[in-house]
C-alpha cells in the first residue's frame, strides 16, 4: 500500500495520474497547501521541503522498513521502477525519458510556474517577471512541439515524461500563454487527457480546489510562509 500525500495542483496531478495509470493500490492523503498544511510538523516529517507531493511505500521491494519519497520527479521514477511500467528497461529508450523527465522537473514546470505566479498572484503588476517567465514559457512549449513532431508521445510510447508534462501544459492559460502556435502540443494533449486513468487522477481532489487569487489565505500559505 501507497500512501500518497498530494493536493490539486500540477504537481500532484503527476503522481495522481501515474498512480490511477498504474492501478495500484493507494490511500490518498489531503495536503491541503492553501491552508498551510505542508508546514505542519507531521508533513515535514514526510517530506523535509514542505512540497507535495510525496508518497511512503509500505510494501518495498526489499521487503524492509517503509520508504519515504519526495519530489515528485524521484516519485514518479521510484513507482515506474517498481512497476516496471511506463519507463522502458533498455539502456537508451530510457535514457531518453528520464531527461525528458527531468526536462519537465527543471524547466517546464518551474518555469511555467513562474509565469502563472506574475500572471496572476503578484499584488500589482511586474512587467519584467511577466514577459520574463511567458517568453521562457514559449521557448519551452516549442522545445516540446518540435519533440512531439512525428510522435504521438513525447518518447514515442506513452511514459512517465507524458504525464509529468500534462499536468503543466494544463494550466497554460493561467500562465498567459495560448497554445496556438503549437499544434503538435495541442495534439498531443488531446490524445494524453483522453486517457481514463488521466481522467481519474486529475478528479482526485477537484472538489476541494480554490482559486488562489480570491483567497488572502492561501496566497499566505503558498508565497509568504516557509
Amino acid at each position: 500500500m501507497i500512501d500518497l500525500y498530494s493536493w490539486a495542483a500540477p504537481n500532484g496531478h503527476k503522481v495522481q495520474i501515474l498512480v490511477e495509470e498504474l492501478g495500484i493500490p493507494y490511500r490518498l492523503v489531503p495536503i491541503d497547501i492553501t491552508r498551510g498544511d505542508q508546514h505542519l510538523p507531521g508533513y515535514r516529517a514526510v517530506n523535509p521541503n514542505g512540497r507535495i507531493p510525496a508518497i511512503v511505500d509500505h510494501a518495498p521491494l526489499d521487503g524492509g522498513a517503509p520508504v519515504t519519497v519526495f519530489e515528485s520527479g524521484a516519485v514518479m521514477l521510484y513507482l515506474a521502477e517498481k512497476e516496471k511500467r511506463f519507463l522502458p528497461s533498455e539502456l537508451r529508450p530510457r535514457g531518453e525519458v528520464l531527461q525528458w523527465l527531468f526536462w519537465q522537473v527543471g524547466g517546464l514546470g518551474p518555469m511555467m510556474g513562474q509565469a502563472q505566479h506574475f500572471f496572476r498572484y503578484t499584488p500589482a503588476p511586474v512587467p519584467y517577471g511577466i514577459e520574463r517567465y511567458q517568453k521562457e514559457t514559449r521557448r519551452l512549449l516549442k522545445v516540446l512541439d518540435d519533440r512531439l513532431d512525428g510522435r504521438e508521445y513525447v518518447c514515442d510510447d506513452y511514459s512517465i515524461a507524458d504525464m509529468a508534462c500534462f499536468p503543466w501544459i494544463r494550466i497554460h492559460k493561467l500562465t498567459g500563454v495560448s497554445l496556438d502556435d503549437f499544434p503538435q502540443v495541442q495534439a498531443w494533449y488531446g490524445r494524453v487527457r483522453a486517457r481514463p486513468g488521466v481522467a481519474r487522477g486529475l478528479d482526485l481532489l477537484r472538489d476541494r480546489w480554490v482559486d488562489v487569487t480570491t483567497s488572502a489565505e492561501a496566497k499566505s500559505n503558498l508565497f509568504q510562509k516557509s
